[in-house]
């Protein structure tokens, strides 16, 4: 019979196993670590967001009120605090940002990605709008995004987009 110390540790192993298995996240199916993280990985999924009600061309008229976005800024900035590609990963998930995407023109969607950049980094970083668009366009966030961009997209590929991997 083996020790009790080897004892624990194999009971150990096979709880590690067995949780691992439960939750259905074999390293083997990651596209990317920070995707093992439910804060990156389609961190909206309990936010209830009504998108039948929402109006870009409102938002183009009269531009958004920040506090309708509050849900997405608080996820940014949990992402961040994780990394610079943790927040773009957050970002490119928002299920408003992906309808504006699909279904207004690029300069359209772009404008309005670049205004909740703005904001946010107004709100989190007292920025002015100078200064955040100055960061949009720094090396770093170009680099973190498009490496975001090409995550999701290999994640999608993969399965369906409401599906975690």
């Amino acid at each position: 019979m083996a020790s009790p110390n080897k004892q624990q540790k194999r009971a150990q192993r096979a709880k590690a196993k067995a949780k691992q298995n439960r939750s259905g996240k074999a390293k083997a199916n990651v596209v990317h670590p920070l995707l093992a993280n439910p804060l990156v990985n389609e961190p909206f999924d309990d936010v209830e967001i009504d998108l039948s009600t929402f109006n870009f061309k409102d938002i183009e008229e009269n531009g958004f009120d920040p506090a309708h976005f509050d849900d997405l800024f608080q996820a940014m900035k949990v992402g961040e605090g994780i990394s610079l590609l943790a927040m773009c990963l957050v970002f490119l998930q928002y299920p408003v940002l992906e309808l504006v995407v699909a279904e207004e023109s690029q300069e359209s969607a772009i404008d309005f990605m670049m205004g909740l950049l703005i904001v946010y980094r107004g709100i989190f970083h007292d920025e002015d709008e100078d200064t955040a668009v100055n960061w949009v366009g720094s090396d770093a966030f170009q680099k973190a995004y498009n490496e975001a961009s090409m995550i999701l997209e290999k994640k999608n590929a993969r399965g369906t987009p409401n599906t975690r991997v």
